[in-house]
């Protein structure tokens, strides 16, 4: 059955015509374009396909385009400065050499921006537990979590002054 959605994504109001059956996945990938959000597993388990639905990190491959009606989505396009620059969390993954292949990388960082949104302090360990649901097959986590370590230090100093 096709079902007419409302969203926004990435700052822009959407209003397209689905397959109720349509993932959120395959909605921001081939009628929005929007190629970092990742098709990796297809069904929940790796983390490849994470964007924010209304703040909350979601994974669109076992999420329903319908669900997102009325709801802002965000995905990694949706970062970028005006002119294109890099946000913070994007910079600390590269400065920090957190990607490698870079399949995993869209969707840590959307559960970093999650992360982040909190404004609150985390140790090590507590964010090795706020990733457990993204696989990374190159990186072995340590410059992922240097990078996410670094980004939670440098928002919460700017929170807190």
């Amino acid at each position: 059955m096709i079902k007419i959605i409302r969203m926004t994504v990435n700052g822009i109001d959407k209003e397209l015509a689905i397959d109720e059956r349509e993932s959120l996945l395959d909605t921001l990938r081939h009628h929005f374009g929007l190629t970092s959000v990742k098709k990796g597993c297809e069904v929940g388990e790796c983390g490849a396909c994470t964007v924010l639905v209304d703040g909350e990190a979601v994974d669109s491959c076992i999420y329903l385009a319908m669900w997102a009606d009325g709801k802002n989505v965000l995905t990694v396009e949706g970062l970028k400065g005006p002119n294109g620059e890099l946000s913070p969390i994007q910079k600390a993954f590269v400065e920090e050499a957190a990607v490698q292949c870079g399949f995993c990388t869209p969707g840590l960082i959307m559960s970093a921006v999650e992360i982040v949104g909190t404004g609150k302090k985390y140790n090590r360990d507590e964010l090795r537990k706020l990733i457990s649901g993204h696989l990374c097959r190159c990186t072995g986590y340590e410059k992922i979590l240097d990078a996410m370590e670094r980004i939670v230090e440098e928002v919460y100093k700017t929170v807190n002054q």
